[in-house]
């Protein structure tokens, strides 16, 4: 998959193709219905297909004040779209030049001279250009002025609910990582350098790599049976997000106990793939009641694990 930044010097391979735009944040099942209609209207005429992306976020751009939860970090992201099979990626920086171009602008430098695409999917609610004065219906239109398809996806639901990143980042707070699993057709992980902790884990029987979580991250706190990826190897996991009541109150820090490993982790990268929400975090009375809490807890991770693919 080739991955091009920006949208001038276009490599002639991926020029003149079918193009899916959008965020894309979690490449959840309504994104992949944009995607897919995209591949299949490269497949149908012998065209390139591929998916532009803007980085950062819009809302990013746009509110840098505060503080964007993203689903999937671009690496992630890339990595989701590849596995797609797509022939390639334009990720388009989103700056104050873009964001002033108007609707007509974006359609004529970005994707008629930029990309000269043939076939554009958008979903029915993307809106473009300054001000978001472009729609889909104006992408239709600006379509038949410059001789390439559009194609606008409508709602894409299950069970009466429309996949949405929205949706799956109020799931993922209230701790339903299930939930948002199902919504995202993936399950949702996060990716951090292990680093220092206070080594209580480890008085108690239980150490801990301790993982920051990405800035913006909004996590249901408590226990979660989780699979850590390390070195090529996948672990089973238990893992604590919270602040610590029974000892500190302090700030949140993802705290993750591989069941059957014993082996330093320190500085190493892991990626933790949230499998179960087992409960909520709450203070014990003292040390030893956490401990037979645990001695629980990860038991019931156990039986979690046991029984998911």
């Amino acid at each position: 998959m080739i991955v091009h930044e920006g949208y001038k010097d276009v490599p002639p391979q991926i020029r003149g193709g079918a193009i899916a735009i959008g965020n894309f944040d979690g490449v959840h099942k309504g994104h992949r219905q944009l995607i897919e209609e995209a591949e299949k209207a490269g497949r149908a005429k012998g065209h390139p297909s591929g998916v532009m992306i803007f980085e950062p976020h819009p809302r990013a751009f746009f509110h840098p004040e505060e503080t964007l939860f993203e689903l999937t970090p671009l690496d992630r992201k890339l990595a989701l779209l590849e596995a797609m099979g797509l022939d390639f990626v334009v990720v388009v920086p989103f700056d104050e030049a873009l964001a002033k171009l108007e609707h007509f602008e974006f359609v004529d430098e970005v994707l008629a001279q930029g990309l000269d695409v043939r076939h554009v999917v958008v979903g029915y609610d993307f809106y473009y250009g300054r001000q978001r004065r472009g729609s889909p219906e104006s992408m239709i239109l600006a379509g038949i002025e410059y001789d390439f398809d559009v194609t606008v996806v409508p709602p894409v639901a299950e069970g009466g609910e429309v996949f949405s990143s929205t949706a799956i980042r109020l799931k993922l707070a209230q701790g339903d990582v299930e939930g948002a699993a199902a919504e995202l057709g993936w399950r949702w992980r996060v990716r951090g350098r292990v680093v220092g902790g206070a080594k209580r884990g480890t008085g108690m029987g239980y150490p801990t790599a301790n993982v920051p979580m990405p800035k913006g991250t909004a996590l249901g706190h408590g226990i979660y049976a989780v699979r850590a990826h390390v070195d090529g190897r996948t672990h089973d996991a238990a893992a604590y997000l919270g602040t610590r009541p029974t000892f500190d109150d302090g700030m949140p820090v993802l705290e993750v106990f591989l069941l059957d490993f014993d082996d330093d982790l320190y500085g190493r990268e892991l990626d933790v793939e949230f499998v179960g929400f087992i409960r909520g975090d709450r203070k014990f009375d003292n040390p030893e009641a956490l401990i037979r809490q645990m001695d629980e807890d990860v038991a019931k991770v156990r039986e979690v694990l046991k029984g998911a693919p």
